[in-house]
């Protein structure tokens, strides 16, 4: 895998499932990591014990800041201070990421505009963001963690699905508007991952779901990572508006 010696990453959602295993994967490979998330100190307080405990520790490459994402204000405060601390950034991956499942007909409005909120305006003001610190030294790399849902659809994610492709068509009109400046835009689209988040199916739900994955296992973090890491590497110079999915066959 590429080495990120002297690379800036930043990372949403990075204390917990698959962001954990993006931010880790990114520390091994010699990057500086900027994780941000959302309200969890404990599995932040975690996963900087886990980094300090793991072979390839060095000080001063693990960062982890709280941040509302969908909020634009909040947003600005961690790219002020990402900018007088490291001046620019390399690459962003935008992993952060709610469900709050309900058929339409039954659907709070308020779960629809919080799913919508944070899955795609939070991806909207990340972006933003890093698109202007990016463009000061002509190079970046952003990446949206997406899903299958953006065309596949599952009953009673209407909101989840619906934030889901709009990740994907916010990519490709980016990925044209930076082209210029070297920096790329595309997309990471994890199928069923063995994460916290399949914690609260049931035992038939999850033998459901895994037969409907032609490769009859659920994907590891592990092996999203792999993925994030080689389209954030310079050696995916020509690759942008692209959705690579991970998903077994799905």
């Amino acid at each position: 895998m590429t080495d990120f010696q002297g690379r800036k990453a930043v990372i949403s959602g990075a204390t917990r499932g698959i962001g954990k295993a993006i931010a880790m994967a990114f520390l091994e490979a010699g990057a500086t990591v900027i994780g941000v998330y959302s309200s969890n100190r404990k599995a932040a307080d975690s996963f900087m014990q886990e980094w300090q405990e793991n072979a390839s520790f060095q000080e001063n490459r693990l960062f982890l800041y709280q941040c509302d994402i969908s909020d634009q204000a909040s947003v600005l405060k961690l790219f002020d201070g990402i900018e007088q601390q490291f001046d620019t950034i390399d690459i962003l991956v935008n992993n952060a990421g709610i469900r709050r499942d309900a058929v339409l007909a039954m659907m709070q409005p308020d779960d629809w505009h919080r799913v919508i909120d944070v899955n795609l305006t939070g991806t909207f003001n990340m972006s933003k963001q890093a698109v202007l610190l990016m463009m000061k030294q002509k190079y970046g790399r952003i990446i949206h963690i997406t899903s299958p849902m953006a065309h596949m659809g599952f009953a009673g994610q209407t909101n989840y699905a619906a934030s889901k492709a709009g990740q994907i068509g916010m990519m490709r009109s980016l990925s044209k508007e930076t082209a210029k400046r070297k920096i790329t835009v595309n997309c990471v689209s994890p199928g069923f991952i063995d994460t916290e988040l399949l914690e609260g199916l049931t035992a038939d739900q999850l033998a459901q779901y895994k037969k409907l994955v032609p490769m009859k296992r659920f994907g590891k973090p592990e092996e999203v990572a792999t993925a994030v890491l080689f389209l954030a590497g310079e050696q995916a110079s020509y690759i942008s508006g692209a959705v690579l999915e991970i998903t077994g066959g799905l």
